[in-house]
């Protein structure tokens, strides 16, 4: 793997050496009066830039509102050191506070986390995605003599027999929270529907991600999947318009029903903004069904 940023701008590289930097000092601040035995020596072995900014074709679009993010993956010598809640979410939330401010950090940054055996096991079953990020990443930071497995790519049949399988499961379950969605709303169940929607469009995204690259991301957070969906797939910018505040907001609603529609009590949403989600969500299933159908028919013609 590479090791060199020599392509980005010294600004790029200035907010990159930023966030490895916070992502270390996170990760020692959580790790630091850990006593549990299995939390005990836990550490950080690697941090990797993957996605548009390691190859080059990021996007910076003040017009249309679209910006590339920093994809990083760290990597940890366990698993339970990939829990965001216990030992990322402080440092998720000084890198958005750092954006919001705008002063050392202008461009958004995308963790995702696993360990050490978790992504040699899937290299060791051909998954896509982890053999992209061997072949195109770069890395930031890593601990010496933890090296990645040689990927054992899957065989032609073995391919299409699993993509099939995830697009039939995944597509379908995501159409059942659809027509929930849609019994909720005709009964005047606005925040079962929204987060009826909510689940569909997850699934939707779980399962582009798991046909294109036989992965998922571990994660309920609707703007990761959303912003790692369009990394993959830039014809889905378009499924969520970002141009008019009530845009934003109708996009900000569905976000946050995963827990608010159902624990909240703050939680608003109107007949007019689920219409406008359902609208969406729909565009969003078209545009899904079409990229899976290419890529199960690449697969059939190789296979």
């Amino acid at each position: 793997m590479r090791s060199t940023i020599d392509h980005l701008p010294e600004t790029k590289a200035r907010e990159l050496a930023y966030v490895v930097e916070v992502i270390r000092s996170g990760f020692e601040a959580a790790t630091a009066r850990r006593t549990q035995e299995r939390f005990r020596g836990g550490k950080l072995l690697k941090i990797i830039l993957f996605g548009s900014y390691a190859r080059g074709d990021w996007v910076e679009d003040p017009v249309g509102r679209y910006f590339s993010d920093y994809d990083l993956l760290v990597v940890v010598d366990r698993e339970e050191l990939t829990d965001v809640a216990e030992f990322w979410d402080k440092t998720e939330s000084r890198l958005l506070s750092d954006l919001t401010a705008g002063t050392i950090l202008r461009t958004p940054v995308s963790l995702i986390y696993h360990a050490l055996d978790d992504v040699n096991d899937k290299l060791r079953l051909g998954r896509y995605f982890f053999m992209d990020i061997l072949k195109d990443g770069i890395v930031l930071f890593e601990e010496p003599g933890h090296a990645f497995v040689e990927p054992l790519p899957l065989s032609r049949e073995e391919a299409l027999r699993e993509t099939q399988e995830y697009f039939e499961d995944w597509f379908a379950t995501a159409l059942q929270f659809i027509e929930g969605a849609h019994f909720h709303l005709d009964r005047g169940h606005f925040n079962l529907a929204a987060f009826n929607f909510h689940q569909a469009v997850e699934r939707f995204y779980h399962c582009l991600f798991l046909v294109r690259t036989l992965w998922s991301p571990k994660s309920h957070n609707l703007n990761r999947l959303r912003l790692l969906a369009e990394e993959m797939e830039p014809s889905l910018k378009a499924v969520w318009p970002r141009a008019r505040r009530a845009e934003r907001r109708c996009y900000s609603l569905l976000r946050d029903a995963y827990i608010k529609a159902r624990y909240s009590s703050s939680y608003h949403i109107t007949n007019d903004e689920l219409a406008w989600i359902a609208a969406r969500v729909a565009v969003l299933q078209d545009a899904v069904r079409a990229v899976c159908e290419a890529r199960i028919e690449d697969l059939e013609k190789a296979a």
